[in-house]
This record gives structure tokens, sequence and C-alpha cells, in this order.
């Protein structure tokens, strides 16, 4: 069947835009994808290590000459409370932290290997009521191997916890250690100011 020139010309026009979308939607993806070596920059940085009875929580907002604390501590939960009760507890304590200090992002620790498959399910539920409360708040979420953070604190991946909470202590210039748990948190903060302050070619992973 023959087509007017105009036809042709508007046939032409409409593929022309076609390819023109394709490619601009191509780029958009693109867009999203964090380059190998770019930084990711955050003013406040919750750092959190989970745990069904003790999980810790360090906040501290990145500043010169050094990092200023802002919040830690530990959400306990005695040993009488029925597992339910303790994740209720971990969520609407981190729903309030959340609220009250606005972090930009958070650093959690790497998943581990339990050799005790009970300590990992409890351990897993304690880390998910954690982690969904950070992600419902939008919050972009990074996780950080055990070994990498004491290595950007302390020096060595073998290091004690002792080791870890002093080195926390002289980073931030507090008057004294803090609490074991809460130390790891403000650990994974610190460490996540490290790796991210400068070009890395292994970023955090994102959750």
């Amino acid at each position: 069947m023959a087509i007017s020139a105009q036809q042709y010309a508007e046939l032409q026009r409409r593929l022309a835009g076609g390819k023109a979308d394709a490619s601009k939607a191509k780029s958009s993806k693109a867009g999203k994808d964090v380059p190998v070596g770019a930084t990711i920059s955050a003013e406040i940085i919750l750092g959190l290590d989970p745990s069904l009875r003790g999980t810790g929580y360090g906040l501290i907002r990145v500043a010169k000459p050094r990092p200023v604390l802002l919040a830690c501590g530990t959400l306990h939960c005695p040993a009488g409370w029925e597992r339910s009760h303790c994740l209720a507890h971990i969520a609407g304590s981190l729903r309030e932290l959340v609220k009250l200090h606005r972090p930009e992002v958070c650093a959690v620790e790497g998943l581990f290997f339990a050799q005790n498959l009970q300590t990992a399910l409890i351990m897993g539920e304690a880390r998910g009521a954690g982690l969904a409360v950070i992600a419902e708040a939008m919050v972009p979420i990074y996780e950080i191997a055990p070994r990498k953070v004491k290595q950007a604190i302390v020096g060595h991946g073998g290091a004690q916890k002792l080791a870890v909470a002093k080195m926390v202590q002289r980073m931030l210039g507090l008057a004294e250690a803090p609490a074991p748990d809460a130390a790891d948190a403000l650990a994974l903060a610190l460490a996540f100011a490290q790796e991210t302050g400068r070009h890395s070619l292994t970023p955090p992973k994102r959750v």
C-alpha cells in the first residue's frame, strides 16, 4: 500500500521520538547506579548492633576536627520478657530515636554465621525488627562486615571488644568508654563515616 510523503515524514518522526524516549529511559535508569569509588554523603549516622536482649545504638554527627556524639545506649530486654515483647520494645524504641534525631543513613553489622541455629534465628528476628523500622523511615541502610569495622577503628580485624570501646572513646573525645553494645554501634557509625568519607573500591553494601 502506497503512502504519501507527508505520512512517511510523520512515520519517521514517530520512530525518532520512540528512540529518544528509550534512550532517555535508559539514561535515567543508569543514573540510579552508584559508581564504584563514589562517596556517600551523610552528616548524621546511626550505628545499630541488633540483639534480642541488648540492642546497641549510636548516633554521631560528622564534623571537624572529629565526629560528635549525639546519643548512644543499649535497648535492654530482661530475661523474663517473651521474644515478641522484646521485638516490640526494639521497634518502638528505635522508631522514637529515628524521629528524634533524624539520621540520614544507618550502618549495621553484616550477617555472621552462627554455629547454633536457634541463636541465629533469634538474632535474625532482632535484626529484622530494627531494620524494618529504619526502612519504614526511608533511611538508607548499609552493612559492614565485623572484621572491617574492627580494622577501621582499631587497625586489625581481630580486635577485642574492650579495644574497640577504648578507640571509640578516643575518636569521639569521651570522658569514659561506652558500654560494650553501644560501643559496637558507635564503631559501626564511625567506620561508615571513614569508609564513605573517601573514595573506596569496596563501599559498604546497601541492604
